[in-house]
């Protein structure tokens, strides 16, 4: 099963302010649903709660210790590993990490693709970040740049990165 991470940061890598985007990126949106739709979603309890309803398309699991009341339909587990084992059982071919910081740090070593959305700006005021992409653990096989315009306040980069496994 390939485990995916889709996210949107920005340069100096800020993916929220106070639990929401920094940012209104509608051709972002469009990429996180071409990359999410139909399969299962991962996030976390901050997330869950941002997000305010689930994904529709998408079987949707929250990642949380405390989290007690979601809709029918809706998955709870209290460990990443946990969902992940969950998924492979019931034979997914993929699943989407989507969120936030926290779950992105503790599934980075799990992931085997990166959808990046790197939007060209610097937020000072973050309260949640994605993890470094570490040079020589993951390869940048794909990019397409988006200048800013009417629609879009920031231009961003489209990318696809890929996890360089070692055989150990």
């Amino acid at each position: 099963m390939q485990v995916s991470m889709i996210v949107a940061a920005s340069e100096n890598n800020v993916i929220g302010v106070d639990n929401e985007l920094p940012w209104r990126l509608p051709d972002d949106l469009k990429f996180f649903k071409k990359q999410s739709l139909g399969k299962p979603v991962i996030m976390g309890k901050n997330t869950w709660i941002s997000l305010g309803k689930a994904l529709p398309g998408r079987l949707n699991i929250v990642i949380s210790a405390t989290l007690k009341e979601v809709p029918e339909g809706v998955l709870v587990f209290s460990r990443i590993e946990e969902a992940l084992d969950y998924l492979r059982a019931q034979h997914h071919a993929e699943v989407a990490i989507i969120g936030g910081g926290q779950i992105y740090k503790a599934a980075m070593h799990l992931a085997d693709v990166i959808y990046m959305t790197r939007v060209h700006t610097t937020i000072n005021n973050g309260t949640a970040f994605f993890p470094v992409i570490a040079p020589g653990q993951w390869q940048l096989v794909w990019e397409e740049a988006h200048p800013a315009d009417d629609k879009h306040a920031f231009a961003f980069t489209f990318q696809r990165w890929e996890a360089q496994k070692t055989n150990a």
